[in-house]
């Protein structure tokens, strides 16, 4: 039995040797057969470690100091953050550019100015963060950098540019709209509305030395060729106020023994000199109730009319922000009715 045995695996072995000894190249790999069935869920993982707040970029701003809050509080009580600005005139064609702060958003977007602007409107908005700063673009700090600091193109007067650094965001919509009108053949200028002047916001003119009527040659003040980043450096200040009242502190970094605004009797002087002003254009029936009245009127009277309006209601600065030319206004609009 034992002997049988052996020859058949003897056999078989020869038959194995012979066949491999035969057999041809290996042919070309056959077609990926089909998946099999899905295997059972592995094991649960280890819990992850919770993200660390300070690992976040958010916190950059959003954190548990007041660099949010605090702005928000003073801002809120100006009228851009108020929302007076926007309930004016934001949903108005030839206004939203600069009343509504989305609509600003859009026309800077575009590339283009409050003069200029055809876009569509957004929904109206009072001036908020976002108007002014490129919130949620970086989810860091850099999101408190501003819109847009392009030079400014002040579309009132042909070819003149305001270069104010950062100021320009300022100065895209304070800046006149209009000039006054040339007198006609007989020497008169027509006041056609009670909104007849410069508009509102003529400050980047004035600080410039442009934008008053008359026999008056202006020049830039200090406040803008000296100053880095004009209205930004001045309203804003070291403590980023964004009530944008000016501190005194401020003036002090080229004004150091300054003790208030009132440096050197300016401001008493100009509101004393417009207040005066403000007398006259009322005795002559030209200027009631903060508005001018319709009219025709000798050229001259008219041009101290546009230039009081330009700077008692609209820039507002008691001559602070260009002291040489405000008084060459002022005096000059007075003499008008000696």
């Amino acid at each position: 039995m034992k002997t049988k045995k052996m020859l058949v695996l003897v056999t078989l072995l020869v038959v194995a040797a012979f066949l491999t000894a035969c057999a041809g190249e290996t042919g070309a790999v056959g077609p990926e057969g089909p998946a099999g069935p899905e295997g059972p869920a592995g094991p649960a993982g280890a819990d992850g470690a919770p993200a660390m707040a300070a690992d976040l970029t958010c916190t950059e701003c959003h954190n548990n100091t007041t660099i949010i809050t605090g702005k928000k509080v003073a801002w809120e009580g100006t009228k851009h953050g108020s929302g007076f600005s926007a309930g004016y005139a934001g949903s108005r064609g030839s206004c939203a550019a600069c009343h509504s702060g989305g609509t600003f958003r859009m026309m800077v977007a575009e590339g283009a100015s409050p003069a200029t602007y055809e876009g569509e409107l957004s929904d109206v908005t009072h001036q908020d963060c976002r108007t002014c700063h490129m919130v949620h673009e970086t989810y860091t700090g850099d999101d408190w950098a501003l819109v847009t600091t392009a030079d400014v193109g002040l579309f009132a007067f042909e070819g003149v540019t305001y270069e104010g650094g950062e100021g320009n965001l300022c100065g895209t919509c304070h800046q006149p709209r209009r000039t006054i009108a040339e007198a006609d053949a007989d020497g008169m200028i027509e006041v056609t509305s009670t909104h007849w002047g410069p508009h509102h916001g003529p400050q980047t003119a004035v600080l410039m030395g442009f934008g008053g009527a008359g026999e008056v040659e202006g020049a830039p003040s200090g406040h803008y060729s000296l100053v880095e980043d004009t209205c930004v450096s001045c309203h804003l200040g070291e403590g980023d106020d964004h009530s944008f009242y000016p501190s005194v502190a401020s003036c002090q970094e080229c004004h150091a023994d300054i003790e208030d605004f009132d440096f050197s009797g300016l401001v008493t002087e100009v509101d004393t000199m417009l207040e005066e002003l403000h007398v006259k254009l009322e005795a002559a029936d030209m200027y009631h109730d903060g508005h001018p009245v319709v009219g025709v009127y000798e050229a001259a009277k008219a041009q101290a009319m546009w230039n009081y309006i330009l700077l008692a209601p609209e820039d507002a600065s008691s001559g602070i922000h260009n002291p040489a030319y405000t008084k060459a206004l002022i005096e000059w609009s007075l003499a008008q009715f000696e």
